[in-house]
């Protein structure tokens, strides 16, 4: 062996030299990785015909290795590590020699291209990166940061390190804008540290806020970040499940874990929400205590205001919080008391099939051993019972036909038992009179008449809703009853948006907010996967930059907005119709809905042409396209580069070394924890697209191949990545950072600043270890 090191040892070491020699050399990453694979695989290759790497492996004809096997250890387990006194061959490290590893490496390549990257499920997943990477280049070439940032700050900036409070803020919300860290830091740090500098924040305070909060973008949806390591750490996970159940002796992992091992894009944007929240919680904090100690360094600042109209702290508590907690609050109880809720009366044309047991009992003995292993005798015995209850009853039933009669007879029933108020309706006027609190709220000197008759409209279409309409009235003839309400509605709402608008706050916040609450909400709320409403997100965002630039030119936006508005229509319209046509004896009233959503498509469709017309004679169009193009190429480049130094990994055998080395701890949290402590350490030379596409497919069948949740692994790994972007000296935010940094701010200001950042991050880290409910509580209870 050559200085004392196993083959596959001495081959991890030239990939790992020939990657990192790749970066330094200045090529574009994308690149550099496919050429460091292929630079290493000739090096390993030509070492290995010379005989001079040789690989030790464990002679599994011996009768040592047979008797460990008979003992019941799983041969998977079984490795040099932990039985280092096993007999051993050498072997070449390409068995066949390199031309059968090169030929192998071929087709697997090709297999996998056409796995990840041109077909399959997860290439509509992907296809969202292209979509929400253009969403915020388009938000952030309309200068919708320069808004929010100058508007919170003279919101916080009283408050002592208000500007720095406020950069937290607007990192966050361009985290759920844009979700792309370069741009965040760029754009803050162009627009916000000359004016804290200005103000006299330390450089320290400045550098270190606005660094950490553009790296926001890596945790809280809708996050890059999440969607690549969602869709790999997917694959990964089924089938280390799979391959868990079977060395388990089950089936399939269904039989074993009891419920299908799946995790998903969507659920684990919800899984990121509470930690993002809190990371940035904990940023704000921070920067709060730092003023108090250090009054000096991060003084309160008193920026001129623009609104026209003085609000008296009691008119502020009461329309911006007292009546909107009531609203709230008022609707909770009324679910909680029954009076509101989903008013669904579909009544299926087939009895449901008859209750199975929690858990499959009708198993083999290994198999029943591992799962009360896994489960516990309690859970077991249940599902036994369960079973026994099933079978004395004859068995599961199937699922039949209902009968004419029975399907009346469930119908009429549903429609007695279902609530009063229709809890969507509910919600829709819910936003309503919250939109209107805020509105007299900002003026409230105003006429209040508009407001109160928009007001007497929500009243009286929940009373018309409770009193005249029931389950089983048609779309259309519910319309026709709300239409007079609906009129008053609309009456309020066109004044209520008149005073929004001349409120500065409610004017630059409200727009994006809409945004993200529409990308968010569909996939928080399982309405639609993250693909579709990542093109909603970039459809909006053109649409909002489009009116931005009307507005610099002062010109009329009503194009966009009526836009909006036909968008919000179509929503609305297909969400209460049935719209297809196709089918027989369609009702007149689905008739007249399908041409109200036809037209409001033409129009949409319009306006976002219009938009881009707009975008692309101001120059700004080209810019987005260009840049959208150059990001995704290199995303998808990194991909195909990684799986070729993958394949190389796989060739010689070192993907399976390191996972032995790592299946030799008896502990998962310990191999878990050396496995984020690495991951920590190559965050300091290797951006996330190379750790997701090089590292996780090594390590993720140990990890995600156990029994820790698959949601709390993959958001920590993903905040263990966004901490990669702050840690000296290679931190590609603070990079960024130093390329917009005014000559006064030196290099070792932003090392300094930042140093208390990632001790935030890596306390936020423990944090998040030690409770995983802060993770998986919101995807809980959404499930449920």
């Amino acid at each position: 062996m050559l200085f004392g090191l196993d083959g596959v040892e001495i081959g991890l070491i030239i990939v790992f030299l020939c990657l990192f020699g790749g970066i330094l050399t200045g090529f574009p990453v994308a690149f550099a990785i496919g050429g460091a694979g292929l630079l290493s695989f000739g090096i390993i290759a030509a070492l290995d015909s010379a005989g001079i790497l040789v690989h030790q492996a464990i002679d599994t004809g011996s009768q040592a290795y047979r008797e460990i096997v008979n003992s019941g250890v799983n041969p998977v387990n079984i490795s040099h590590f932990r039985y280092p006194d096993l007999p051993t061959l050498t072997q070449p490290l390409f068995p066949g020699g390199w031309e059968s590893a090169v030929d192998r490496n071929l087709s697997f390549i090709v297999n996998r291209m056409n796995e990840r990257v041109f077909a399959g499920a997860s290439i509509e997943t992907l296809l969202a990166v292209l979509m929400f990477v253009m969403m915020g280049i388009v938000l952030e070439r309309s200068k919708i940061a320069n808004d929010l940032l100058t508007t919170m700050a003279r919101v916080f900036g009283p408050l002592p390190g208000g500007l720095a409070v406020s950069v937290v803020i607007v990192g966050a919300f361009l985290a759920a804008s844009t979700g792309i860290v370069g741009a965040t830091v760029v754009t803050m740090g162009l627009l916000s540290l000359p004016t804290m500098l200005r103000h006299g924040y330390s450089p320290q305070l400045a550098t270190g806020v606005i660094a950490a909060s553009g790296t926001l973008g890596q945790i809280i949806p809708p996050s890059i970040v999440i969607v690549l390591l969602g869709t790999l750490a997917g694959d990964i996970y089924s089938a280390a499940q799979e391959a868990r159940a079977q060395a388990a002796g089950c089936t399939d992992a269904l039989t074993y874990l009891g419920e299908p091992a799946v995790v998903s894009v969507g659920t684990l944007f919800q899984a990121a929400m509470l930690p993002g929240i809190f990371l940035a919680g904990l940023y704000a904090l921070y920067a709060f205590g730092y003023a108090l100690l250090n009054p000096h360094k991060a003084p309160p600042v008193h920026l001129s205001h623009t609104r026209h109209e003085t609000i008296t702290r009691r008119e502020g508590i009461l329309w911006f919080l007292a009546v909107p907690v009531l609203l709230v609050g008022g609707v909770l109880l009324s679910g909680q008391a029954g009076l509101s809720g989903s008013q669904s009366i579909v009544v299926s044309g087939f009895t449901q099939a008859g209750d199975r047991a929690s858990l499959r009992t009708n198993v083999s003995p290994q198999c029943q051993e591992a799962m009360i292993e896994l489960h516990g005798q309690i859970a077991w015995n249940a599902a036994v019972a369960e079973q026994e209850a099933i079978d004395a009853a004859g068995g599961s039933q199937q699922s039949v036909a209902r009968s004419p009669e029975e399907i009346e007879r469930l119908t009429a029933e549903a429609v007695r038992t279902a609530p009063k108020l229709s809890g969507s309706l509910l919600a829709v006027m819910l936003l309503i009179g919250l939109v209107f609190s805020f509105a007299r709220g900002s003026a409230p000197s105003a006429n209040p008449l508009p407001l109160l008759v928009g007001t007497a409209g929500i009243a009286a279409v929940l009373a018309l809703d409770a009193a005249f309409v029931s389950p089983l009235a048609s779309s259309g003839t519910a319309l026709l009853i709300y239409l007079l309400p609906f009129a008053a509605i609309g009456y309020g709402l066109v004044d209520a948006t008149r005073h929004l608008a001349r409120n500065e706050l409610f004017r630059v916040v409200f727009p994006p907010l809409v945004l993200i609450v529409a990308v968010l909400g569909s996939i928080l709320g399982g309405v639609t996967n993250p693909t579709p409403a990542a093109g909603l997100g970039a459809g909006g965002a053109l649409l909002l930059a489009a009116y931005r630039k009307l507005a610099d030119h002062r010109k009329s936006g009503r194009m966009i907005v009526g836009t909006a508005f036909a968008i919000v229509l179509m929503i609305l319209v297909g969400s209460n119709f049935d719209l297809r046509m196709g089918r027989g004896n369609v009702p007149f009233e689905d008739w007249v809905a399908y041409l109200v959503a036809l037209g409001a498509y033409y129009v949409a469709m319009f306006g976002i042409l219009y938009a881009c017309w707009v975008l692309l004679r101001d120059g700004t169009l080209g810019i987005i396209v260009r840049e959208t193009a150059k990001v995704t190429s290199m995303v998808f480049t990194i991909l195909i580069g990684s799986q070729l130094l993958n394949l190389v990994v796989i060739s010689f055998g070192g993907e399976h070394y390191i996972q032995q080395f790592l299946r030799s701890f008896d502990n998962e949290f310990t191999v878990f924890l050396l496995v984020m402590l690495v991951l920590f350490i190559l965050g300091f030379v290797l951006d996330f697209l190379e750790i997701i596409y090089i590292v996780v497919p090594i390590v993720g069948p140990v990890i995600y191949g156990g029994t820790m949740d698959p949601k709390w692994v993959t958001i920590m790994i993903a905040v263990n990545l966004q901490t990669s972007f702050l840690t000296p000296p290679f931190g590609f935010a603070l990079f960024y950072l130093r390329g917009v940094a005014p000559a006064s701010v030196t290099t070792g200001h932003i090392y300094r600043g930042i140093l208390p950042f990632v001790l935030i991050q890596l306390a936020g880290i423990g944090i998040l270890w030690t409770f995983p409910e802060i993770v998986t509580i919101v995807p809980n209870l959404l499930s449920r």
